[in-house]
């Protein structure tokens, strides 16, 4: 168990990771905003969807975004050939405010060579149980299903 740790943790990309994020958002118009991340990544928000997305599609994509990182890296490291990763996720919200996400589901569409439901099961685990900084930063009572479809390819 200890080199499969030393092995999956923190080396490369998660060591890099800033201890504060800082960014702005600057109203442009009526309900339309415009972020800027501090190493300069936009977004537009608008509470219409006409000029932008909402706070919580990109909160929906940010939890698949990690998710995606996490699980690909350790894939990788557990000597997997990816050819395609891709995430369909979609989130059911409360009715009323305040409108959270009641439940979130992700379904990974994976190809490659070397990838079993063994390591895809580890990857997820390692993701939701330890290293994903989005999902952890959740309402705790969040259900979180992540499902996945393989394509070997020999």
């Amino acid at each position: 168990m200890g080199e499969e740790k030393e092995t999956l943790g923190l080396a490369g990309y998660k060591e890099k990771i800033p201890p504060v994020n800082k960014g702005a958002l600057t109203w442009e118009k009526e309900l339309i905003f415009h972020g800027r991340t501090q190493r300069g990544e936009e977004v537009d928000y608008d509470a219409e969807f006409q000029w932008g997305c909402s706070p919580t599609e990109t909160l929906l994509m940010s939890v698949a975004g990690c998710l995606a990182i996490d699980v690909v890296s350790f894939l990788q490291k557990m000597r997997a050939e990816i050819t395609s990763f891709k995430i369909d996720y979609s989130g059911e919200r409360n009715l009323t405010p305040p409108q959270y996400y009641k439940t979130m589901e992700m379904v990974i569409n994976i190809s490659g060579k070397n990838i079993t439901l063994k390591k895809m099961d580890r990857a997820i685990s390692l993701s939701q149980e330890k290293y994903c900084s989005v999902y952890h930063s959740l309402r705790k009572d969040i259900k979180v299903d992540v499902k996945y479809n393989i394509t070997n390819e020999e």
